[in-house]
């Protein structure tokens, strides 16, 4: 039996569109995430890691464990932060209140959210999360990084790979970042806090 397997989407496959497709969700999670599944399963057999949870592996691996079991934690939050798209969809709850204090105002965070992502060199991830205090933090991870390797407890985060967007946006990886925002299910991100 696989210690891992892939997760299932908490919507169906046509919900995100216009802003991510179909096509892009199967390649994206049926493919892409279907392949560090199975990389990760075979990686870790026999081995110590086979045991850790997700995130103990990302913390403690390297090399193509790590790459592979980041990838999967770093997708499996990212695929389970959607809903359908709404208009001026805005944060709530906890969430928005920390926003509003630390960064003056959602929009300002956007902004400071989606220039992190849009400038990150190669591939990787732009990353919302709380540190030991509550504060919150954007970071750049580059590759399968991942906050929770600097202490830190991801809440949301935006995929720059190629492959998240490239079908939908080809080389336009500002205008996939800026529609983004419309899928944002906030009560996801409230509850991983």
């Amino acid at each position: 039996m696989k210690k891992y397997e892939l997760i299932p989407l908490p919507y169906a496959m046509d919900a995100l569109e216009p802003v991510v497709s179909k096509e892009t969700i199967g390649f994206h999670h049926g493919k892409h995430l279907q392949a560090y599944v199975n990389n990760l399963n075979a990686a870790i057999e026999g081995t110590a890691y086979a045991d850790m949870p997700l995130e103990e592996i990302v913390k403690k691996s390297e090399g193509g464990v790590f790459n592979n079991a980041g990838q999967i934690l770093n997708h499996n939050l990212y695929f389970t932060q959607f809903r359908a798209p709404k208009a001026d969809n805005q944060p709530t709850g906890r969430i928005a209140e920390a926003i509003n204090a630390q960064f003056g105002s959602f929009e300002a965070f956007k902004e400071e959210f989606t220039k992190k992502g849009a400038t990150l060199f190669g591939s990787g991830w732009v990353w919302l999360s709380a540190d030991a205090e509550g504060k919150l933090v954007i970071t750049q991870e580059t590759n399968a990084g991942n906050p929770v390797q600097r202490g830190l407890k991801p809440l949301l985060t935006f995929d720059v790979w190629e492959h998240a967007y490239y079908l939908d946006y080809q080389n336009r990886r500002p205008d996939h970042l800026a529609a983004l925002w419309q899928i944002i299910d906030w009560d996801a991100v409230n509850a991983r806090w």
